[in-house]
């Protein structure tokens, strides 16, 4: 159940809405009329989000906001304002305030900030430990492995958290990057302050540069008003930045200037704004290649990579594999109401033949599946999703005569990957990078690449 505190005067309305809006099974509401009183409430025991009106009877809310990051930082704030007020709602951003939102409040509008702002502030707040023995399973953030790659990686968190040097961590799609990304943030300098994670292909090319950046009222259509970029927002504290690889080039050469300097420019605007961010980035492609083919500029790269974290793909942890089933066996057991207590032998078999393109993520996602049709206390093989079944590799091995035979290539392995999720999804793109853990940009993109258009349609080993 989150916890959400509303410092607001207004006696009825604002704390009827907000109620309706996250009704009493769900989330617990407080109300508290000044903001003397609120701030004594985040002392007493800090909620999970914020609401924070402007204008209070005894003290602004920017005073309030500021003597609330002084206790912690991390908190995500929403400011509730009148029209006329806008400036000092965007001041108030500009100091790291999560979002604002105008009276009289749109519940559709006002459900979307704060369920958005109750993820940013479970992801400043999760745990990103490491652990090499299965933890407990209400430890979500636990980074688990034993495997000497698994051990480098741990050795460089501790080695790069205190400083405050750019971070790039590489790796394929679904190994855990944030995780380690979290681990960087709750164990360096800036624990306390915000943090920020944004997916560069999950947003499109046109807004990224302002999701970023920020831009000026009237920069582009559409541009109603200013609005504050992630690396103004997150001031003093660390930005993770996914998928770095599919920033454009525009966005590349401001990204260059902000870590030279720590400065730019707002879209539409000639301010030079200051900021003082820590940057984590992260990618599944090979920058350095990348670079090299002229796709991403080796200034930018060589500015990233100061400091670089690999993390080895699934298939290559050995025995870690193991330790991860038992983790979200009894994790899932917990959440989906299961009992089961023991993988049958040829289970664990076909997991460690498996390849696992989609990494640990996949895992999970099959590990979710297999529990779903489980019963009993004994995960067998009739359990498991069709990919993973015997008949159905076999079946698919026949048809295209390229699916884990000995000597396929990464691409052809991920070629694969991608016409089995198709087929299972019945072609729909959104599902099928669901399950992959991907954006849907780039699978599209991958889509193209491999000649997939028509799922049902096998596509020739990207060898010939």
């Amino acid at each position: 159940m989150a916890d959400i505190l509303l410092i607001d005067d207004d006696p009825d309305l604002i704390p009827r809405q907000v109620r309706l809006a996250f009704p009493a099974h769900t989330h617990c509401v407080e109300v508290a009329r000044t903001g003397a009183e609120g701030l004594a409430r985040v002392r007493a025991d800090p909620p999970d989000v914020i609401l924070l009106d402007l204008r209070l009877p005894d003290q602004s809310g920017l005073e309030t906001y500021q003597a609330i990051r002084q206790v912690d930082g991390r908190i995500p704030v929403i400011f509730i304002t009148l029209a006329r007020s806008a400036d000092s709602a965007i001041e108030a951003m500009r100091q790291g305030a999560y979002d604002y939102l105008f009276k009289p409040l749109d519940l559709r509008e006002l459900r979307r900030v704060v369920n958005e702002a109750l993820e940013v502030g479970r992801r400043m707040r999760r745990p990103a430990a490491v652990a090499e023995a299965p933890p407990d399973p209400d430890f979500p953030g636990a980074i688990v492995g034993t495997c000497p790659a698994m051990r480098e990686v741990y050795k460089s968190i501790g080695r790069v958290a205190a400083q405050n040097l750019p971070v790039l961590i590489t790796g394929e799609s679904g190994t855990g990057k944030e995780l380690v990304a979290r681990a960087i943030y709750q164990h360096g300098p800036r624990a306390r302050a915000p943090y920020r994670a944004l997916n560069c292909a999950a947003i499109p090319e046109s807004l990224l540069e302002s999701e970023l950046f920020g831009h000026e009222r009237g920069a582009f259509t559409g541009a109603d008003r200013k609005r504050i970029g992630k690396f103004e927002q997150c001031n003093g504290g660390t930005l993770f930045l996914d998928e770095v690889g599919d920033m454009t080039e525009t966005v590349q050469a401001k990204m260059l200037r902000l870590l030279q300097d720590q400065e730019f420019e707002r879209v539409g605007g000639n301010e030079l704004v200051r900021t003082d961010v820590r940057l984590i980035g992260a990618t599944h492609r090979d920058l350095k290649a990348w670079s090299a083919e002229g796709k991403f500029r080796p200034d930018l790269y060589y500015r990233l990579n100061v400091v670089t974290i690999h993390l080895p793909p699934l298939r290559d942890r050995g025995d870690d594999l193991s330790l991860l089933v038992q983790l979200f066996l009894r994790r899932y057991n917990i959440e989906l109401g299961r009992e089961v207590r023991e993988v049958a032998p040829e289970v664990m078999n076909r997991f460690r033949s498996y390849p696992w393109p989609g990494n640990v993520r996949e895992l999970q996602s099959v590990l979710q599946q297999a529990l779903l049709m489980a019963s009993g206390t004994v995960l067998i093989s009739e359990f498991l999703p069709n990919d993973l079944l015997p008949e159905t590799q076999t079946s698919a091995a026949s048809d295209t005569g390229t699916r884990y035979r000995p000597g396929s290539t990464l691409a052809d392995l991920e070629r694969e990957a991608i016409q089995q999720c198709l087929l299972q999804t019945g072609g729909h793109r959104r599902r099928a990078a669901d399950l992959l853990g991907i954006s849907t940009r780039t699978l599209l993109r991958k889509i193209r690449e491999y000649n997939l258009e028509d799922p049902l349609r096998p596509a020739p080993p990207a060898s010939e």
